[in-house]
């Protein structure tokens, strides 16, 4: 599918003044650097939305006060404004912009074999990122063997193509925000390669790395790499 670029536009801060709110336009609130909001990030994009979800970028660290308390009391991203109703958590978005938009469907609705392992692998994926995250203070090593293992027999499951369910699908675009960030992470600090001996994951990983839905929302890997340090290593 051709992907249709477009021109980010930068993040609102807290001297930012709100868009006007609830006029009809559907938006989508991001981070750039925020895997949950890539997730729903790359189902726009891949549906080719971005005429129909507008981009609205917040800037996570000095927030506008606007956002909490006209947008989202969660005060998180992302969150979709639509139909006069704001909703949030990554998950529940890409299956709600998957379900209720135009674009190439991205869930299996008639393949039981199908739906039923793409919702076991959607409920995995926190697990799958807690353990991972929780173990950058410990072994780090063994957890990565343990998680990336499991994908990589689960990436066995179906032969007909390189993805979780054979064709691209939400549970791919669930867990690439994350697999991109550890990847960068367990490389540079651990000397860990998630891919070696998981040709599998190597393939998948390629594959990905060429849908630009997915490539115009990558974050920049030293920033990456930095945030993650100081996050989970200089508080020990």
């Amino acid at each position: 599918m051709a992907y249709k670029h477009e021109e980010l536009p930068p993040p609102l801060d807290s001297t930012s003044s709100p868009p006007p709110l609830f006029d009809g336009t559907t938006r989508l609130y991001v981070n750039y650097a925020c895997p949950f909001a890539q997730r729903v990030w790359i189902t726009r994009n891949y549906k080719g939305l971005q005429d129909k979800i507008k981009l609205v970028p917040i800037n996570l660290q000095n927030r506008p006060d606007w956002y909490k308390e006209k947008v989202y009391p969660g005060n998180k991203v992302p969150a979709l404004e639509h139909n006069g109703n704001v909703i949030g958590e990554s998950l529940d978005l890409i299956k709600y912009v998957d379900s209720n938009f135009e674009g190439p469907s991205l869930f299996p609705k008639d393949d039981p074999e199908r739906k039923k392992f793409g919702e076991e692998l959607l409920t995995y994926v926190d697990t799958f990122t807690g353990s991972l995250f929780r173990s950058f203070k410990g072994d780090a090593v063994k957890a990565a063997d343990e998680q990336f293992d499991y994908l990589e027999n689960a990436l066995k499951k179906f032969d007909d193509g390189p993805y979780f369910l054979g064709h691209f699908s939400l549970v791919d675009i669930a867990y690439i925000p994350f697999i991109e960030r550890f990847q960068v992470f367990l490389s540079d600090v651990f000397k860990y390669d998630i891919t070696a001996g998981r040709p599998k994951l190597a393939a998948w990983f390629e594959e990905i790395n060429k849908i630009e839905a997915y490539k115009v929302t990558k974050t920049d890997p030293k920033e990456l790499v930095a945030f993650y340090k100081k996050r989970f290593l200089e508080q020990q």
